[in-house]
């Protein structure tokens, strides 16, 4: 058991904490708009889950899960996560986030942008390719046969082996899709983004192994 911190606690953060308890990991959930809105949330999910400032969930955490937005990076406590797994759920999306010339350009991608802002930190990306109710259904214990596995990319071994462990104990393979400037192989518009796992409209989703998440990564071109 471990203690996992989330920042941003919506619809993947949220998932993210379902399956953590599920698990039997404790999760400290946070939020911009206080702990007293997560009350709720927290008293769902049991005596293993807290609400409490993004402060607190990143000093709490043994891994971290940062679910915002790319333009509130910036807003994400720095010093509690140093050292730590920093897991980045998220996504460029100009319309929402605004134009960023390095990350239109590709100079750059905002999982290497998170890690620029959280210096000492262990950023790895993951979580953000699937859609969140098909990261809810497709938990599958370690060796079943219909196991699904889920494209991780960062640039420190230690922390990728950290959340790969974590992803494990929650329902889920690893394929390391290598560095965080790698990261553009899992982001939207790729192969291995939301396809792998069918259509939104099939909540249910579609189980998808560690050999098509691979070729999925292999066939990204930009």
């Amino acid at each position: 058991m471990t203690t996992v911190g989330i920042i941003g606690s919506g619809m993947i953060g949220g998932t993210v904490a379902r399956l953590s308890v599920a698990a039997g990991h404790k999760v400290v959930l946070s939020n911009s708009r206080g702990p007293e809105t997560l009350a709720e949330l927290a008293a769902e999910l049991g005596p293993l889950a807290t609400a409490a400032t993004a402060e607190q969930a990143a000093a709490a955490g043994r891994l971290v899960v940062v679910s915002v937005p790319v333009k509130a990076f910036s807003e994400i406590p720095v010093k509690p996560l140093a050292g730590k797994p920093v897991l980045d759920t998220g996504n460029y999306y100009p319309q929402r986030d605004g134009d960023i010339a390095d990350l239109q350009t590709g100079a750059v991608t905002s999982s290497a942008l998170l890690q620029r802002y959280l210096t000492g930190a262990h950023v790895v990306k993951v979580f953000n390719n699937i859609f969140f109710k098909h990261l809810a259904s497709l938990a599958r214990p370690s060796g079943a046969d219909d196991r699904t596995a889920l494209p991780i990319a960062g640039d420190d071994a230690s922390a990728k082996a950290a959340v790969a462990a974590f992803l494990d104990s929650i329902g889920y393979d690893t394929v390391d899709g290598g560095s965080l400037a790698d990261s553009w192989r899992q982001e939207p518009g790729s192969p291995v983004y939301g396809n792998p796992y069918g259509p939104f409209s099939d909540e249910a989703g579609t189980p998808a192994d560690t050999a098509r998440i691979r070729t999925d990564l292999i066939g990204a071109h930009r």
